[in-house]
């Protein structure tokens, strides 16, 4: 959404803006021969992508701006302030101005270890101690002499989500003062970049604090941390100044600054951490504070403008691939601030803001890009902590959890940002398999193979990053993590990646040919018996009993696993015989019924409720959506009933996440209303219901005791499920705007909106008919494209295009 300029902020932030486009137009030059040069190796093994000069800008007002006319309470952090991150490393930022902070994370600073032995419960132990946890790595907090909110006006904090970092402006004295605040991928720093227009200067304290009882190291135009935790690995955080004017120096074991007309400040952490099992996930040889350093030196060589402007070219080169129009919001919705936009729409009768809806999609995707590139995948809280306890460890869990954090990436125009996931699962897998050989068919293990037999691998309810596990043992949760995978080949149809992820779906094809178990049922029609095979003892996440048979959740995701598997070995030519067996397999897997007692579809081999009407996982669902077995379009009209009738019976409120499954569901159904409806659920304040958004966008929700907790997996559902509103595809079939809701349909557009097949999709609409399409081919090469009456067969080559104006 276009935001104005703050109205008090007058000639003064256009000033500003004009310095930086002048500074950006100097340098353009310059920055086409610097560009290759500016990529270093990060704590990852990979780098950063050849950046496109052509993708430079200017930072602006234009586009979607998150903005907000009050400093965010540091006693509030993970409510108000704003996220920043390189995927790597992250920030929360705030507090007022004359001491902000910045809450510092990398993505493997985690306590705990393996973790691959049994408790007498049968579960893996889960408490931070044993389990781990993702906890912060250290704090920032920049003091400013005289700058505190009292001394200030014009105050505007604002995230540009087009360009990918924060400003904050205010005047004091009559000088205009600004800071520029964020996280480069390409120089793998944080920066908090100090200006003024006005003739005036910056005076006052850096403080960088460690959080597991380090003493911090203050140098000259510097101080860093470092230390080692008890599971052996090594972390360091450093910052760097850099100052034209002024002066930096020592003062009683503080680094002060003093009279600088402007400012640099670079930070930059890591740990160890190395994806390998046979390091035993640590890199001993690394240093942590000489490969910061090292990359704090080179970023000082660079003056801010040419960090910032490396950073957004970086940035823009994600980010540009799906713009969203959904509609025009009024001007005075546009003169507000994010919060009170928030609180307005959440009011009974409100008018849509199409814009914020539009905004809010587009901070999923600045999310995706700032919590998933090249390293560890985003975890229950993604990059962002305000303390060191965050709820369930800020695990990975693999019942929902991690698999909606990356629905959204192909469908956005992010297919890279989804590699994280791949490569962890790469990584954690051979662990996976050696504790699945050693612990699944412990006696203790309620889930063990009944028949003795075992094979292949699987995971547990809750994952860390050194291939353990924690709580129960979850058998279907590698046919999950197997759809996710499979499914982003679908997207990309990348012949190497099928290569690499085949040997995940095979294994986990064995784990469940030893498993599943032979039973005889009646066909409730004809009566006739039939063979035919289910799961072993197992549990519904996360209810019911833990050993019923046949749960709908498993065969779902079974025979989705089964189905995948034999497409992705034709395609690589690989295993024919074991192909036919799994085959047959798939041939005999009990799927489920509707019940003759509720008219749901089942959740258990039963017509009976075994667990709670109102709970707030789909697993009965999962063959509707993640799954593709059932559709509105080829399934028998009982089965969909069923579908229905059990989405209305778990109702229209529920956790974030929860609500952005249900949403998803309800647009697969051509329920449009009912998927806005949740979409808005998610966006209103969390305080109305017990589960919203914050002001800062993040979705919150309270449980039982606990209040205002964060887990951001509803800020990529919810997205997710707006764009399966706009599109929804298919393997063999492309269908435009599916669930389309009224405030929508006046005008809109999307631009690069991924689509199964190997296809990316540009459309407009009015009046809730599409005039324009435009399809692209990255791979695909025939499709079906559905939209109101209309049905084409698209065939195109690799890399062609095809635009359609109805």
């Amino acid at each position: 959404m276009k935001q104005p300029a703050h109205p008090r902020a007058g000639d003064h932030q256009h000033e500003l803006a004009q310095a930086s486009r002048r500074r950006f137009l100097q340098m353009t030059a310059s920055m086409a021969a610097l560009l290759p040069l500016l990529s270093m190796p990060g704590f990852a093994a990979t780098t950063a992508p050849a950046q496109n000069p052509r993708r430079m800008r200017a930072p602006s007002n234009q586009g979607p701006t998150l903005w907000y006319a009050t400093p965010a309470s540091e006693a509030n952090a993970i409510q108000e302030a704003t996220p920043i991150g390189n995927g790597r490393m992250g920030a929360l930022v705030g507090g007022d101005p004359g001491r902000d902070f910045l809450y510092l994370t990398e993505s493997s600073m985690w306590l705990g270890g393996r973790n691959d032995a049994l408790d007498q419960d049968g579960q893996f132990r889960y408490q931070s101690t044993d389990f781990g946890s993702f906890t912060m790595l250290a704090k920032l907090y920049l003091q400013v002499s005289g700058h505190e909110s009292a001394h200030i006006s014009n105050y505007r904090r604002e995230l540009d989500l087009a360009n990918g970092y924060l400003r904050i402006s205010y005047r004091k004295d009559g000088v205009q003062y600004l800071r520029e605040i964020f996280a480069s991928h390409p120089d793998d720093v944080i920066v908090v970049h100090l200006s003024q227009s006005g003739g005036g200067s910056w005076s006052g304290a850096l403080d960088l604090q460690g959080t597991h009882a380090e003493a911090t190291q203050v140098a000259q135009a510097g101080s860093h941390l470092d230390g080692t935790l008890g599971n052996g690995l090594k972390y360091a955080a450093a910052i760097k100044t850099v100052n034209r004017s002024g002066s930096v120096s020592i003062e009683h074991g503080v680094l002060r600054f003093a009279d600088c007309e402007a400012l640099t400040i670079l930070y930059c952490g890591g740990t160890n951490y190395s994806p390998d099992l046979a390091k035993g996930y640590l890199d001993r040889a690394l240093d942590p504070l000489a490969l910061a350093t090292q990359k704090l030196e080179a970023a000082a060589a660079l003056t801010a403008d040419v960090l910032l402007h490396t950073h957004i070219a970086d940035y823009a080169t994600l980010y540009d691939r799906m713009q969203v129009k959904l509609g025009a919001s009024t001007p005075a919705q546009r003169a507000q601030d994010t919060w009170t936009r928030l609180q307005a729409r959440a009011k009974p009768g409100a008018a849509a803001d199409p814009e914020l809806e539009a905004a809010y999609l587009q901070f999923g995707r600045y999310l995706t890009i700032s919590g998933s590139r090249d390293r560890l995948p985003t975890s229950l809280q993604g990059l962002w902590l305000s303390d060191n306890t965050p709820a369930w460890m800020s695990d990975y869990h693999t019942d929902i959890n991690i698999q909606m954090n990356y629905w959204l990436p192909d469908r956005a125009g992010l297919p890279g940002c989804f590699e994280a996931l791949a490569n962890y699962c790469l990584a954690q897998v051979e662990s996976w398999t050696a504790i699945t050989r050693q612990h699944f068919n412990d006696p203790r293990n309620g889930f063990r193979n009944s028949s003795g037999k075992l094979a292949g691998w699987t995971l547990a309810i809750s994952t860390n990053i050194f291939g353990g596990n924690g709580w129960w043992w979850h058998p279907a949760g590698n046919a999950w993590l197997c759809n996710s995978l499979w499914q982003h080949y679908q997207y990309t149809l990348q012949h190497d990646y099928l290569a690499r992820i085949y040997p995940l779906l095979k294994g986990a094809c064995e784990f469940w040919e030893a498993r599943l178990l032979t039973r005889h049922i009646a066909d409730p029609v004809s009566g006739v018996t039939r063979e035919v095979l289910v799961d072993d003892s197992d549990w519904s996440p996360e209810q019911g009993p833990k050993d019923a048979k046949g749960i709908t959740y498993a065969q779902e995701l079974v025979w989705d696993l089964f189905n995948n598997y034999q497409q992705a070995a034709a395609i690589l030519g690989l295993d024919a015989p074991y192909r036919s067996t799994i085959g047959a397999l798939q041939a005999k897997l009990y799927l489920p019924a509707v019940s003759s007692e509720n008219g749901w579809l089942e959740e258990w081999m039963s017509p009976q409720n075994l667990g709670e009407s109102h709970h707030r996982h789909l697993s009965p669902l999962i063959g509707f959506f993640p799954g593709d077995r059932i559709t509105l379009e080829h399934s028998p009209a009982a089965l969909i009933d069923g579908v229905t009738h059990l989405l209305e019976a778990r109702g229209m409120t529920s956790y974030g996440w929860a609500c952005a499954w249900r949403a998803i569901c309800w647009a697969r159904l051509k329920q449009a209303e009912r998927a806005y409806q949740l979409v808005l659920n998610n966006l209103a304040p969390w305080q109305l219901r017990g589960n919203g958004t914050a002001m800062n966008l993040f979705d919150i929700y309270q449980m039982s005791a606990h209040s205002g907790i964060f887990q951001i997996d509803a800020n990529f559902g919810t997205p997710t499920a707006m764009l399966e509103m706009l599109l929804y595809s298919r393997p063999d079939s492309i269908e435009l705007l599916p669930a389309l809701p009224q405030a929508w349909a006046a005008e809109g557009e999307v631009t690069g909106i991924g689509a199964r097949n190997g296809f990316v999709v540009d459309m407009r609409w009015r009046d809730g008919h599409i005039t324009h399409v435009t399809v692209h081919s990255i791979g695909g090469t025939r499709t079906q494209l559905k939209f109101g009456q209309r049905v084409q067969a698209i065939s195109l080559q690799t890399g062609q295009s095809i635009t359609i104006k109805a």
